[in-house]
């Protein structure tokens, strides 16, 4: 295990805080889903199960993701980006199903999120700015 004697940067504990927020926001969403789930009158069982993991691993692997970068390890780094991206295509569809006022949020928390995650501070945090060579 790597301690780290100086703390972390603005742009990375801000990073991790937001990735932690979602995480709570989507478990939210699959508690939702599980009452959803036991109180529904018909349900297609599979397609509500699916659903319903789908938002709890989601919510597990950001939670995981941000305990990974707060822990500077660089490999935490990409697959929270592509989650942040993934913001977009859904942020987009909600816009165009009438729901702008939650798109637009979401699409700003993505970039604004994968902004804090390819920052400088944020890069040498994570040492991702080293050489190959490791210089």
């Amino acid at each position: 295990m790597t301690i780290h004697s100086e703390p972390a940067p603005a742009p990375l504990r801000w990073a991790v805080l937001l990735l932690r927020a979602e995480a709570v926001a989507l478990g939210l969403v699959a508690v939702w889903l599980i009452w959803s789930d036991l109180t529904a009158r018909t349900t297609h069982l599979t397609s509500a199960l699916l659903v319903t993991a789908f938002a709890a691993g989601g919510a597990a692997a950001l939670w995981a993701l941000g305990g990974g970068l707060l822990r500077r390890r660089a490999g935490a780094r990409a697959p929270a980006i592509v989650l942040q991206l993934m913001l977009l295509p859904i942020g987009w569809y909600m816009i165009q199903g009438g729901l702008g006022w939650l798109g637009l949020p979401l699409m700003a928390l993505g970039l604004g999120v994968t902004g804090l995650l390819v920052s400088a501070p944020t890069n040498r945090a994570l040492g991702v700015d080293r050489p190959a060579g490791g210089q």
